[in-house]
């Protein structure tokens, strides 16, 4: 009970314990030192008869044990002692003031020892033994007002962060495993990363030298080779990775049942570049994958469109995109269905282009408004659905994305099991706006063909992926699982993906992600990503002061596990995350905080050793310029031949008995004659 009367009866046994210490003490003086208190006529006859027999006890016998009761009663009574608390109070001091009085309080028996008279040795025993005594006095006192729980020095709190983390390798015929070190109250331990299930979607962000692709990527592409996963990989700064993938296949082809292909589209060096259609004739069904592949071609040459989806103008342009698309699939199965061919079509003039058009029922439709506002002067209007087509697709009339985009050498469904493949896509960050669009329409047909059953795992690598335009990437994650495609995504910031795709879509694909691993990031994404890891229970001290006392208060809360100041702290090499497992695989730790361990030299070396990508055929500028004409000559040859057609099967002219038309029958009359001059 912390009554005052508790705490007055203390003082009182203190201050007793304390007094009987002092008494032994000058007892002890008193007869060890009889014949010079005698000399300073300090004794009496009544004194020394109750000192006589005070001496028969044997407590008193040798100068040690009177020292050692006074001592023990000295300490027994700081035992007690309360003293209010000072945080400016040092260990090292107090250890001092202990060390030094019990040394002077027992080494000042060597006074006796000494050759002087009686007096001295008296006054130098005495004063050496007061000395040591008020010292311990002096220490003890202040050991009774050192905070002995001092509050916890960590001032970035990195120990309370800490937590368990999982340490078992947990490998599966489709995992990839991390090896890293983890903190865990101040001891670092090893740890492995383990995402067992890619299927459910690897979203890796960080900062530009956050070690995105040194650290996670390149061990996704050399562990999922191994495995004997089919590859398709966008490479954003050509050719980091490509080069990584290529020489992995070359050391892990033996791993496969049939030995895969390496392919590569690559914009700027022709001679190491394959050829492939993506708007390939076989791998559309029906006039639904022309409007996928327009809208993608449109929305990744206008990233401005896609928050504005459902717009009249934005939509018209699909729209008349998608009728290009579909009449060229039907016209001769496909003769000329490449995007080529599209952009040089739609540069045609509205009178011999709508009549084209019309031709096909199915396209029908889709022109058919088209053709109302042209027929009924609306030009403005029709200038303003198709503009926006023409002035886009204008940017990719280049003899090199012609070139590329017109050939064959190679389809796009990297996991049949006949043929599989590895696809690597290059981009060029200073012909972003240009490369961006096409490549977007490469990975969407290609994620048509690949997202099917009965086919060979597949894994899906998109560095940078705000870079392009994927139409549903959330339907792939959630629906590819089955169909064993691993999906990683790799972004530096969630606000690329706001920018880029709109805050609907961008929340959707954060969302949906069952893995993520995140290096230094900042802002708004650190966090979120605070959040989705939740909080744990850390311990929390806190201080009182007043004047008499200092109390200390510890306590436990839950707080994040991760702050989002720790995540914008994060080192090259550090990462946080959580993983997803399997029903039959569970991890009960899936939240992460370590630093991945790469073996910088051995890395150093097998990059050394790595065989660059070989020229598949040498590209002259002159075979460039021939593909360039042809396709503007076939695309010409198709109008000319599809109007003659029109032409021949028109009624012949009315006899001349005929009446005389009116003005505006004569208008069309003068109307239809420019097109047949045509």
């Amino acid at each position: 009970m912390n009554t005052g009367e508790d705490t007055q009866g203390l003082r009182k046994i203190i201050d007793m314990t304390r007094a009987i210490s002092i008494i032994i003490l000058a007892l002890h003086f008193y007869i060890s030192c009889f014949g010079t208190f005698q000399q300073w006529h300090l004794t009496a006859p009544i004194t020394t008869r109750i000192v006589i027999n005070i001496a028969r006890n044997g407590l008193f016998k040798n100068n040690l044990k009177p020292k050692l009761s006074a001592l023990l009663a000295l300490v027994v009574s700081l035992i007690g002692a309360k003293g209010r608390k000072d945080d400016k109070i040092q260990r090292k001091t107090i250890v001092v003031y202990l060390l030094t009085g019990l040394l002077i309080y027992f080494i000042s028996a060597l006074c006796f020892y000494i050759q002087a008279s009686n007096q001295t040795i008296t006054i130098a025993y005495m004063a050496l033994t007061i000395t040591g005594y008020i010292l311990i006095l002096t220490g003890g006192g202040l050991l009774s007002r050192l905070i002995k729980n001092k509050l916890n020095t960590d001032i970035f709190n990195t120990a309370n962060e800490t937590f368990p983390q999982e340490e078992r390798k947990l490998e599966n015929d489709y995992s990839v495993n991390l090896p890293a070190k983890y903190n865990l109250k101040g001891k670092v331990r090893d740890s492995w990363i383990n995402f067992i299930n890619p299927f459910r979607g690897v979203l890796v962000a960080g900062t530009p030298g956050a070690g995105k692709s040194y650290f996670v990527i390149r061990h996704i592409i050399d562990q999922h080779l191994k495995k004997g996963f089919t590859l398709f990989l966008y490479d954003f700064k050509y050719d980091d990775l490509t080069k990584i993938a290529y020489n992995k296949l070359l050391r892990y082809k033996g791993n496969y049942k049939v030995k895969p292909k390496f392919y590569v589209i690559n914009f700027d060096d022709l001679d190491r570049t394959h050829r492939c259609n993506p708007l390939d004739p076989q791998s559309m069904e029906d006039i639904t994958d022309a409007t996928e592949a327009s809208r993608t071609i449109m929305m990744g040459l206008n990233r401005e469109w896609i928050k504005k989806q459902g717009d009249f103008f934005v939509e018209s342009s699909i729209n008349f995109i998608t009728a290009i698309i579909w009449y060229l699939r039907k016209y001769r199965n496909g003769k000329y269905c490449t995007l080529p061919h599209v952009v040089e079509l739609i540069q045609v003039d509205y009178d011999r282009l709508f009549a084209i058009l019309q031709q096909e029922e199915e396209v029908r439709a889709l022109v058919n408004p088209f053709i109302t506002a042209y027929n009924n002067n609306a030009k403005a209007q029709l200038e303003g659905q198709i503009t926006g087509a023409k002035i886009g697709l204008a940017r990719l009339a280049s003899p090199q994305l012609y070139y590329v985009l017109s050939g064959n050498d190679f389809t796009l469904d990297i996991n049949n099991p006949k043929a599989p493949k590895i696809v690597s896509i290059g981009n060029n960050p200073q012909k972003l706006q240009t490369y961006g669009a096409v490549l977007s329409l490469y990975i969407s047909r290609m994620i048509k063909l690949v997202n099917r059953r009965g086919q060979l795992k597949s894994s899906l690598i998109f560095d940078e992926f705000p870079t392009i335009y994927f139409n549903n990437i959330d339907s792939l994650i959630a629906t590819a699982r089955s169909n064993e495609v691993a999906t990683t995504l790799a972004v530096q910031d969630f606000s690329q993906l706001t920018k880029d795709y709109g805050a609907d879509q961008a929340k959707v694909i954060t969302g949906i992600v069952g893995n993520i691993i995140s290096g230094q990031v900042t802002g708004d994404t650190a966090k979120t990503l605070a959040e989705n890891f939740g909080r744990i229970m850390q311990d929390r001290d806190s201080r009182s002061i007043n004047s008499s006392d200092t109390s200390i208060t510890q306590s436990t809360q839950l707080d994040y596990a991760i702050p989002a100041a720790r995540i914008a702290r994060l080192s090259s090499g550090e990462f946080v995350g959580l993983v997803a497992d399997n029903p039959e695989e569970k991890i009960d730790l899936k939240l992460f905080h370590s630093t991945i361990q790469n073996d910088h030299e051995a890395i150093r070396r097998e990059e050394t050793a790595y065989k660059p990508f070989p020229v598949i055929k040498h590209v002259s500028p002159e075979d460039v310029q021939e593909n360039y004409q042809m396709i503007k000559a076939e695309v010409a040859g198709l109008v000319a031949g599809e109007l003659a057609k029109l032409e021949a099967r028109k009624p012949a002219k009315v006899s001349e008995e005929k009446e005389p038309a009116t003005a505006p029958e004569q208008a069309q009359s003068q109307e239809q004659g420019q097109v047949r001059s045509i």
